[in-house]
């Protein structure tokens, strides 16, 4: 069968124009489909699909009027707004790649990603333009366009300009008509930089929109839902995980700056939202709010978490205090796009601790060392074959042949599979505590601690030992008003673990440090604990 080839240049883009199906087209044929539905609540803003439409489009012209085409690239740092959901659809429709930049990097973090990206070009919330302007001279950018988001009311500085003129003003509300395939990048989303350095992880139509079709059919996900989107949209979670997938569907989103818990309990309340994403730890902080049992939460029916395990004692907490709420696991990485495994809402409790199964679009495996299958019941590590993967890292041939190796994307966590296809995320491989010559699974030993009564939260690491080479450490939150002893929580652990598994070290806290996506860093709390192991004689 002959391909598009024998057809001439102008019919080939004709039919590839008629078949088109890439991110920016979602938000049209939704607007299409609902004109007057409510689409986005941000702050006093209320707009219909069809008005959110058209000021993504004016959007999208006025980047192209100053310079901007599609494959370059531009950077955003800002929380969560208005402007942040424009901007998102709005570079997907000129074939732009957003790059998305974590609003608690400092100046040189974020150097680095607009010269590793090399970015043409900067949107900046007015509260973080001090360090995007840092930013800007330590990379050495200038020109270009830049973007003010006016969050705090501050009027833009010398050289940038208001992005709600590139929005509200008299600009062309029709589509800008960029032919945007598959394959073309749309997304940079660099990674949280476990190693020296993060990676930016390149993310297409394609990838996006099979992760998108996973998310709807396992996540139970419908045009009726209303959701919150409070975590950062910098991330991939929320951004693509959700949001974009109401918008996909034709769902109400309503978007805060961030998951404060009095501000999401009665957003919920006075939105009437049916659906929210949280990982653990917000949970935890909704669940210890001493507004949550005095709060309408009545029209809450679905609940997703992510970015950690959530403990056991806790999922049956939020289904003792939430009994109408369906409770959704989803586990995976930015380079899936990042969903890879669902665990749905009959499963939390006979599966509870695993991640679940491999979402529609998804094949996931374990392997050893040598990429060969691991048998049943034994740790491997994480590796998947889907349309979500990425499409490489940008600008890194060896670490794009490391993770691709073979055929599938390696994770670089370490799992056990079960004979029914379950998947239990045993840890991160640099996250596994190697004490006395055995391996021990730090979410195994934080399971076991949540079971004492008196327990908020808890994280566990190794921390380098003269005897042990790394030595069980948990650092341990008590719930409000709650005293606990370091001789109880040593007593609660020999009930529960074996000897090499109990903490040599245990440290009480009034909390832990996160990263804005709720991620425990752990990483903070092994640099702050490591002089632990020189006390010892």
């Amino acid at each position: 069968m002959a391909d598009v080839a024998q057809f001439t240049p102008q019919t080939a883009e004709a039919i590839a124009r008629a078949r088109q199906h890439s991110v920016g087209d979602l938000l049209r044929r939704t607007a299409l489909r609902y004109p007057d539905k409510l689409g986005v609540v941000a702050g006093e803003r209320r707009v219909s699909f069809a008005e959110f439409d058209a000021s993504v489009n004016r959007a999208a012209h006025a980047l192209a009027e100053r310079g901007l085409a599609k494959g370059d690239r531009l950077a955003l740092l800002s929380h969560n707004s208005w402007q942040y959901a424009v901007l998102t659809f709005a570079t997907a429709k000129l074939g732009v790649v957003l790059v998305p930049i974590n609003f608690m990097l400092g100046a040189e973090e974020i150097a680095f990603i607009l010269g590793h990206s090399g970015a043409s070009g900067m949107i900046t919330e007015d509260a973080l333009a001090s360090a995007a302007e840092k930013a800007l001279a330590s990379a050495g950018l200038t020109g270009g366009v830049r973007g003010w988001i006016a969050l705090a009311g501050t009027a833009p500085a010398a050289g940038w300009e208001d992005v709600d003129g590139w929005i509200d003003g008299a600009g062309d509300p029709g589509a800008p008509g960029v032919l945007v395939a598959d394959d073309d990048p749309l997304r940079l989303m660099y990674t949280s930089g476990t190693e020296s350095r993060p990676k930016g992880v390149m993310l297409p139509s394609r990838s996006l929109i099979a992760q998108y079709v996973s998310c709807v059919i396992d996540g139970g996900m419908s045009v009726d839902d209303v959701e919150v989107h409070s975590l950062p949209m910098y991330h991939c979670a929320q951004l693509d995980c959700f949001f974009s997938v109401d918008i996909y569907l034709g769902a109400t989103s309503i978007i805060l700056p961030g998951p404060d818990p009095a501000t999401l309990l009665a957003t919920i309340e006075r939105e009437k939202v049916t659906k929210l994403f949280c990982p653990p730890t917000v949970w935890i902080s909704l669940l210890r709010h001493p507004d949550f049992d005095t709060t309408d939460l009545s029209s809450l029916r679905k609940g997703y978490y992510g970015a950690s395990p959530m403990p056991v004692e806790v999922l049956r907490e939020l289904q003792r205090r939430l009994p109408g709420v369906d409770l959704w696991n989803f586990y995976g990485q930015t380079e899936m796009s990042p969903l890879a495994t669902i665990l749905r809402p009959h499963e939390q409790l006979p599966k509870a601790g695993t991640a679940g199964r491999a979402s529609l679009n998804v094949e996931t495996r374990l392997v050893d060392d040598d990429d060969n299958p691991v048998p049943i019941g034994e740790i491997g590590e994480i590796v998947h074959r889907s349309p979500h993967a990425a499409l490489g890292y940008y600008n890194d041939e060896e670490k794009t042949a490391a993770a691709f190796r073979g055929g599938w994307f390696h994770s670089g966590d370490l799992g056990i599979m079960s004979s029914d296809g379950y998947l239990s995320v045993v840890d991160r491989k640099k996250d596994m505590i190697k004490t006395g010559g055995e391996n021990v699974a730090s979410r195994e030993v934080e399971e076991a601690i949540y079971l004492l009564d008196g327990v908020a939260e808890v994280a566990v690491f190794g921390i380098s030992h003269p005897r042990w080479i790394e030595a069980v450490t948990a650092v341990v939150v008590p719930k409000a008003g709650v005293e606990l002893t370091v001789e109880q929580v040593d007593a609660h652990a020999r009930e529960h673990l074996a000897g090499y598994k109990r903490p040599k070290y245990v440290v009480f806290a009034d909390a832990l440090p996160k990263n804005p996506s709720g991620k425990i860093l752990k990483r903070d709390l092994r640099s702050a604990h490591a002089h632990l192991a020189g006390q010892d004689g």
